[in-house]
């Protein structure tokens, strides 16, 4: 794998980040909005959900997001090559 496919595969998983960031702050705003139309908004139930939200989501799309970049940057060819290396041995 080129330097060059690699470093735009770092500016790609850059730019995911900065999308789900940006999806992670618009859910937790949406929860909040949803939990404040249903009643009376406490400042615990407010840090929780702020947390729970915005981790699980940075969590799950997180781990998404390293999977395509481990794709695209190559090093998945480099464990698939080193196994089949010991494989034939």
């Amino acid at each position: 794998m080129t330097t060059r496919t690699k470093s735009q595969a770092v500016k790609e998983f850059k730019r995911m980040v900065a999308w789900i960031g940006l999806a992670a702050i618009l859910m937790v705003a949406a929860a909040l909005s949803y939990l404040g139309s249903q009643g009376e908004l406490y400042l615990h139930m407010v840090i929780a959900t702020i947390l729970g939200v915005f981790f699980s989501t940075l969590l799950g799309c997180g781990l998404f997001a390293l999977a395509f970049f481990s794709d695209k940057s190559g090093h998945d060819e480099n464990v698939s090559d080193s196994t089949r290396s010991h494989e034939e041995s």
